[in-house]
């Protein structure tokens, strides 16, 4: 049975869970809501329903809305709730029925999957055996007709001798008798001869031409055997070639593929391989082992080699360390031999999770930047930012947005006003996605961010939680203070976080009475041998106590306007307007407007904080602005 169709029955399954006295007794229930809701909906006088609204979904459960226009009776109401509680109920359990099922249809799949390799695997040996033997019986016959033409050249050969032996020998036969038959005839001619003198003249030499012929010897025996040589074949190597049938030869070098995207975790690799030939394998071995970064490459004492025995042509690697890289390489094994190592290849796998630097983080109604550091040693190629939000009762709701290919760690993101969010982050590498670093919450309610304390004062200490700042009575000495290009030195102040977005931002400043100090706003590269309000990059209100009252400044530049405050300001709300150019300062137990700077920043600016003299400020933000300030 096909899957997809498995699938398609586990569906009907689930639906006809539904059926029978449980399913009855769930349409009974229903019944007698929709007719409570017709009754109602018959006693409205405006023929509106009582309800606005009913869901009925596979992952929902059923329920009703009442309209505000016309409460519920009690017992009503409860047995409402008691019938969508016991459906609920229900509809959970068959939901959980049928995840299971699904999780057996994937296991069913995956073993599927699984058996249709290693039947690609059988049918792929099958076929390079089959195509090895065949090669093997061309390679017998070949050989066998090579050795039948050796073999019929070399007896035509012995042929052509012994019959051209033989035909000499019969050639001087031939000569032998015509020699003996003339000398016959020359007797004969002298004896038959009348004249005696030419008989006595002629018969002597004649005698011994008879004598010496009669000498010679006369070789009778074959000059051939009859016989022909028929040395037994050397078939050596067609009985090696036979018995190498049942022996295939060690394979070649496998070929390891380069790494794939989303092939890894943090602890496992998915490696693959191919062979380019017709090998026949019994199995692979892969071999793998970090790579560092100290060790060289050529050297003999690097970190220890693994090895895991596969039959197929990939292998999931396990038990490995985060965002590392790792070599690997494989060889293939058959009952002759081992193949050559293939050329190694390295993987990654995915990195550790980000670590959202709180301290570091700051929002806005608008929008929220958000910094982490990567946790991982290697190198990674981009991150993910996911923000999901969160509803009234603090659980989540809505769905999950992302924002990929985040170059740097830092990213300033796009919010809506008044919501609150749940940030976290991902790293990515060619391996895949790390698990989500721990969520970090964001609301936007308000402008919210943290003191810098590494542009702090010596003397400045800032508080755990990064919204307060002390200035002790004890003097440090010169030598005692540890100054940098960041840290103020003149002027005992602090920067609060950068926030690069336009609009509207509001924060608030505490501060007691015999507390001198100076609260703004000033660029992010304002002067650090300067105090707060005395140059061009920087915008404050001033607190300074004399022998018969509380004086207030509003400097920028050194300058101030002549302005008299009767009541001494304890919280004072700083509103930060960019479109309009504004920076106002405000008494928020009385809702009192103090002084607004009038000025088109030109850059982003930064919340400061200066004291004057030993005491403590605390920074209160992420408020949303009093309606008295957006006047």
């Amino acid at each position: 049975m096909d899957l997809y169709e498995i699938r398609g029955k586990l569906d009907v399954i689930t639906e006809e869970a539904l059926s029978g006295e449980e399913r009855d007794k769930a349409n009974e229930e229903v019944n007698r809501e929709l007719n409570r809701v017709s009754v109602r909906a018959g006693r409205d006088t405006l023929g509106m329903s009582t309800f606005q609204r009913f869901s009925v979904d596979t992952n929902e459960s059923l329920s009703f809305d009442p309209c505000e226009d016309e409460p519920q009776s009690p017992a009503g109401a409860e047995d409402g709730r008691d019938n969508v509680f016991e459906e609920q109920q229900f509809e959970n359990e068959i939901i959980m029925t049928r995840n299971k099922l699904e999780e057996k249809v994937v296991e069913m799949e995956n073993f599927a999957g699984h058996l249709e390799e290693i039947f690609l695997t059988v049918e792929e040996n099958f076929g390079r055996q089959e195509q090895h033997l065949e090669q093997h019986y061309n390679d017998v016959l070949l050989t066998l007709s090579q050795r039948y033409d050796e073999r019929a050249a070399g007896l035509e050969k012995e042929k052509k001798a012994k019959l051209e032996a033989l035909y000499n020998q019969l050639l001087g036969c031939g000569q032998n008798l015509d020699a003996s038959k003339e000398l016959i005839e020359t007797a004969q001619d002298i004896y038959r001869s009348q004249d005696k003198r030419l008989f006595l003249k002629a018969v002597m030499p004649t005698i011994k031409r008879i004598e010496e012929f009669a000498n010679e010897e006369t070789d009778l025996t074959l000059s051939t055997p009859l016989g022909f040589n028929t040395p037994l074949a050397d078939l050596s190597d067609v009985k090696t070639m036979m018995d190498s049938i049942n022996v295939v030869p060690a394979p070649s070098a496998p070929v390891i593929n380069p790494q794939m995207p989303n092939s890894a975790t943090q602890t496992s690799l998915r490696v693959c391989w191919s062979l380019f030939s017709d090998d026949t394998v019994e199995y692979y071995e892969l071999y793998y082992r970090p790579v560092l970064e100290d060790t060289p490459a050529d050297s003999t004492c690097g970190p220890d080699v693994s090895k895991v025995k596969v039959k197929e042509t990939h292998c999931t690697v396990t038990d490995l360390v985060p965002n590392a890289q790792y070599e690997l390489w494989v060889t293939a094994t058959n009952t002759t031999g081992i193949s050559p190592a293939s050329e190694k290849a390295l993987y990654m796998t995915v990195p550790s999770p980000p670590v959202i630097k709180q301290r570091e983080c700051t929002s806005c109604p608008e929008a929220a930047l958000i910094r982490w550091e990567s946790g991982n040693t290697n190198p990674v190629d981009s991150y993910t930012v996911e923000l999901r939000e969160m509803g009234a009762d603090g659980g989540q709701c809505g769905i999950t947005e992302s924002i990929v290919a985040v170059p740097t760690c830092q990213c300033l993101i796009q919010l809506q006003t008044g919501r609150r969010y749940l940030i976290s982050v991902r790293a990515v590498n060619i391996g895949g996605l790390s698990e989500r670093s721990e969520a970090f919450t964001v609301s936007t309610t308000g402008t919210f961010f943290h003191l810098q304390e590494d542009t702090a004062h010596p003397c400045l200490s800032i508080s755990e939680d990064g919204f307060t700042m002390f200035y002790g009575d004890e003097e440090l000495p010169l030598s005692a203070m540890a100054f940098d290009d960041n840290t103020f030195a003149r002027c005992v102040a602090v920067l609060g976080d950068l926030i690069p977005v336009k609009g509207r931002h509001y924060w608030e400043v505490e501060a007691d009475d015999g507390t001198e100090f100076r609260i703004g706003v000033a660029y992010e590269d304002t002067q650090r041998n300067s105090y707060l309000g005395a140059n061009n990059t920087s915008w404050c209100m001033r607190h300074i106590l004399t022998p018969t009252r509380h004086k207030y400044e509003f400097l920028h530049n050194g300058w101030s306007p002549d302005l008299r405050i009767t009541v001494n300001p304890v919280r004072i709300g700083v509103a930060l307007d960019y479109d309009r150019g504004t920076l106002s300062f405000f008494n928020v137990d009385l809702e009192q407007h103090l002084h607004t700077f009038h000025s088109h920043f030109q850059h982003y600016v930064s919340p400061c904080f200066a004291l004057d003299n030993p005491g403590a400020l605390t920074v209160h933000n992420g408020i949303e602005a009093p309606e008295y300030t957006l006047a």
